[in-house]
């Protein structure tokens, strides 16, 4: 083994997973590491240090030349790499991973929102190859979006443009942890299914997810549940494209997108979303943008948010 290749880093409030990945998207070496974050900011970073260190000794005993990091951080990010906030990496808030990253592996580095990496690995390794432009979300607990414009990212004056999960799609609608109501995370993540399905419930209406046990009752669960038919499950997919849709349609006529892609755990089940998310699209978008828009699931899966940290990663370098 031998060439080029940068550090990504998916880092979450759970793991931080990271890999040493080739200028194609190879991937070379992986591995994952709890992250820590619960015991504070430097066992958090040492847990870093610690992974960045074996992967790094792993290239050089390989013959590896490692050029490059990169990392995909969920919050709000500055330019400068500083965490402006991050809910699931609080003890972060207001630090400069970015310096502290090019100091600990003395190579350049970049650190990013994740969702905005996702987008850029659908981009350059993914469904986006052949777009211009597009949208990207990432449905999971929340909702996370990037914006590609002119194969670029875009991420605004300040570096945290394109937060599309906070958008409001219901005006007098529910609470969000952002501090606005109805926002698009409401309505369309993996918790907002979830709450769509249990409200059903507990209001009498009958489902095969009635026979579960209430903390059973997951997307997931209510995904498989629609697949089979039921009528509550199904309904709680189409609300979620519905407002889905909606936002695509404001996106479409502001931008003129190419392509909306959708990766994360609720993407999996896009065939359940796209019909009422495309149904909405056309009839609230001017009639040229929703004929050019492309509703498509993303390719990458899992692998999204590190394969963007080295693409960014190879930004820096190419």
């Amino acid at each position: 083994m031998s060439g080029t290749a940068c550090i990504a880093m998916d880092i979450g409030g759970t793991n931080i997973r990271l890999a040493l990945v080739a200028a194609d998207g190879s991937i070379l070496q992986r591995s994952s590491s709890p992250c820590r974050i619960a015991a504070g900011l430097d066992p958090f970073l040492q847990t870093i240090a610690a992974a960045t260190g074996t992967l790094l000794r792993h290239a050089g005993e390989n013959g590896i030349r490692v050029v490059a990091a990169g990392a995909g951080v969920p919050g709000l990010i500055a330019r400068s790499g500083t965490i402006i906030s991050s809910v699931n990496l609080k003890a972060t808030d207001g630090f400069n991973l970015q310096q502290w990253l090019e100091n600990e592996v003395h190579l350049p580095v970049i650190i990013l929102n994740d969702a905005n990496a996702a987008a850029v690995a659908e981009l350059t390794y993914g469904a986006g190859r052949p777009f211009q432009s597009l949208l990207h979300f990432t449905l999971g607990t929340g909702v996370g979006s990037g914006l590609i414009l002119n194969r670029s990212l875009w991420t605004g004056s300040d570096g945290v443009a394109a937060e599309y999960g906070h958008a409001t799609v219901e005006p007098d609608g529910c609470p969000c942890s952002c501090g606005n109501h109805g926002c698009l995370e409401q309505y369309a993540s993996a918790t907002a299914i979830v709450r769509m399905a249990t409200e059903k419930l507990l209001a009498g209406r009958k489902s095969c997810l009635a026979e579960m046990p209430a903390e059973a009752v997951s997307a997931a669960a209510v995904a498989a549940a629609a697949t089979r038919g039921d009528s509550l499950a199904r309904e709680c997919y189409a609300t979620a494209g519905r407002y889905l849709g909606i936002a695509a349609a404001t996106a479409a006529n502001l931008l003129n997108l190419e392509a909306i892609l959708f990766g994360g755990g609720v993407a999996a089940s896009f065939a359940l979303l796209a019909p009422a998310m495309r149904g909405e699209l056309d009839s609230r978008a001017f009639g040229t943008a929703a004929a050019r828009v492309q509703l498509l699931p993303g390719e990458l899966g899992d692998n999204a948010g590190m394969m963007g940290a080295a693409a960014a990663a190879w930004k820096l370098v190419c």
